[in-house]
């Protein structure tokens, strides 16, 4: 089991987690970021320094977010982003697409 991004990081992206994840799986969508649930080594650095709140381990998800464990996994399919398993964001980069759950989303009204 590894960690997710839920939905409250749509349209923010702060991307603190990215900044501190000692294994690189936290990737950049267009509106959202996501854990490669294979790369994920569990150690919740992520969760401490998210200030939306939007990281919970895959188990502790909220019942109106537990979607979100498949759509952490299916972003990295190939009927999405085709990223498949790159062993590192950082080498990737941004990806232009998302998962269609967050491109139904409405956008958020960031102040």
């Amino acid at each position: 089991m590894a960690y997710v991004i839920a939905s409250p990081c749509i349209d923010v992206k702060d991307g603190a987690c990215v900044k501190c994840c000692p294994v690189d799986c936290i990737y950049e969508g267009e509106r959202t970021l996501y854990i490669h649930p294979d790369e994920c080594i569990n150690c919740g650095i992520c969760v401490s320094v998210c200030p939306t709140e939007a990281i919970f381990h895959e188990e502790e998800l909220p019942e109106a977010e537990v979607l979100f464990a498949a759509v952490n996994r299916e972003f990295f399919d190939t009927g999405v982003s085709a990223l498949g398993s790159p062993g590192g964001a950082g080498d990737v980069g941004k990806s232009a697409c998302d998962h269609p759950l967050v491109v139904a989303r409405p956008p958020k009204a960031i102040s």
